[in-house]
């Protein structure tokens, strides 16, 4: 039970993204394409979490690698929600793309 409450709070163990994207996991930003426009990760593919319903066939594989990220966190988590309930079996939260890029640096 303990393991399950962790993984819910994201208290899981530490998932290295940076091999993630290495090794093909598709970053997805879910910000606004103003937000995206104005600076983004290099790569990426922008998807706003309010279109993301209607645009999960972009995605094709549910079964590859995919980190979301936005400004703060918020809108990344429930994209991951979106993806998850829809199928896709391997979703990160990268949080917000600035801090996600850093880290892929």
């Amino acid at each position: 039970m303990l393991a399950t409450i962790k993984k819910i709070l994201g208290m899981g163990p530490k998932i290295d993204l940076s091999e993630l994207v290495k090794d093909g996991a598709i970053i997805l930003d879910v910000r606004t394409k103003g937000e995206y426009v104005s600076g983004h990760i290099r790569g990426s593919v922008n998807i706003p979490v309010e279109q993301l319903h209607k645009n999960l066939h972009k995605l094709k594989d549910k079964k590859r690698t995919v980190i979301t990220c936005c400004e703060s966190g918020m809108r990344s988590s429930s994209a991951k929600g979106i993806l998850t309930t829809n199928g896709f079996t391997n979703v990160h939260n990268g949080g917000r793309w600035q801090s996600l890029n850093n880290k892929l640096r």
